[in-house]
């Protein structure tokens, strides 16, 4: 900061000044971390030694302060990447199998919408296509709020329901499957530039559950990307110039997961990594029946309680990924 000329440019200033900021936040609560064990460790030795009712409450309650206080650190920690920080983007699309896995697409919506509620973000369906008979075909949603990418990009990759089918007349059990993606909502400190005559656009009317929500002129617009093919629409606002900004936005964080992901690939391979990493590995199965349980195959973590899941409590799930990654 005491450089010449670190002021004219107050944008990159006030990025430094930002990440000096989050290096220090994590240094000072490393130290507190420290010195907090530090006490804990001579109550114990204290109540060791001398047992005494009341000293072993105190220690007991500084010892769950400290497991809590460690566990939100080392998240912080974990969520370090640059691009952790942003706002998300989430996609679903339901894979083969019709109204079945189009039913699938619409309860992980719920899922999702739920874990963001209970994380404090705001939550903005941008783009839903509605399925033929129930459910739906695709959505866009966008999380805002801290750290929602870091939480949120661990739900990458294909969910499997297994079931007793609703739309079975013979309560046979069926097994669907959704994709998720999740992309980071670029900050303007992130630049991406596509030209014009790299887009193709095309407008339609909304589509969503009716009634007076859904606009009756042709502003929804869907953006196709020349060169890579990859799609973003949306279609939540009346203006059709606002959709195509927000549609552009999305377009751009797909661009940009893309060379994360062409970075992290290209890190993998160097280690000599055997994970797989492409958009189509199946993570996680959700069994209604014969059975209950929700399993994430990278991690092995299971849980019993599968409403307690779809009722949007995925934070173990999340930190049992983040901690896989060390």
């Amino acid at each position: 900061m005491l450089k010449d000329g670190f002021w004219d440019d107050r944008r990159a200033a006030q990025r430094v000044i930002d990440a000096a900021n989050l290096e220090k936040k994590i240094v000072e609560d490393f130290e507190r971390l420290n010195q907090q064990a530090a006490e804990v460790s001579e109550a114990y030795e204290m109540v060791k030694d001398d047992f005494d009712e009341e000293l072993w409450a105190m220690f007991e309650a500084d010892f769950v302060a400290l497991s809590k206080f460690f566990e939100d650190f080392e998240i912080r920690v974990l969520l370090s990447h640059p691009y952790d920080k942003n706002n998300a983007v989430l996609e679903i699309h339901p894979g083969a199998g019709g109204t079945e896995s189009q039913d699938w697409g619409e309860m992980l919506l719920r899922m999702y919408q739920r874990y963001g509620e209970l994380k404090g973000y705001k939550v903005s369906v941008l783009d839903y296509q509605e399925g033929d008979e129930a459910g739906l075909k695709s959505v866009s949603v966008l999380f805002e709020g801290p750290l929602a990418y870091g939480y949120l990009k661990s739900e990458k990759g294909v969910h499997r329901l297994v079931r007793i089918s609703p739309f079975d007349s013979s309560g046979r059990r069926h097994t669907s499957f959704a994709s998720v993606d999740i992309m980071p909502q670029l900050s303007d400190d992130i630049e991406i530039t596509i030209p014009e005559s790299d887009l193709i656009m095309e407008t339609h009317r909304s589509s969503g559950a009716g009634g007076q929500k859904v606009n009756k002129t042709d502003s929804a617009v869907r953006l196709i990307h020349k060169p890579t093919g990859l799609v973003a629409a949306c279609q939540t606002e009346r203006s059709q110039h606002i959709n195509k900004e927000k549609a552009l936005m999305m377009l751009k964080a797909k661009l940009y997961q893309q060379m994360i992901e062409k970075q992290e690939a290209e890190i993998a391979a160097i280690k000599g990594e055997q994970k797989k990493i492409e958009w189509g590995s199946q993570i996680r199965s959700y069994v209604f029946c014969p059975y209950t349980m929700v399993k994430d195959h990278r991690t092995n973590y299971e849980e019993g309680n599968v409403d307690r899941v779809m009722d949007g409590y995925l934070d173990e799930f999340v930190y049992a990924y983040l901690k896989s990654l060390v």
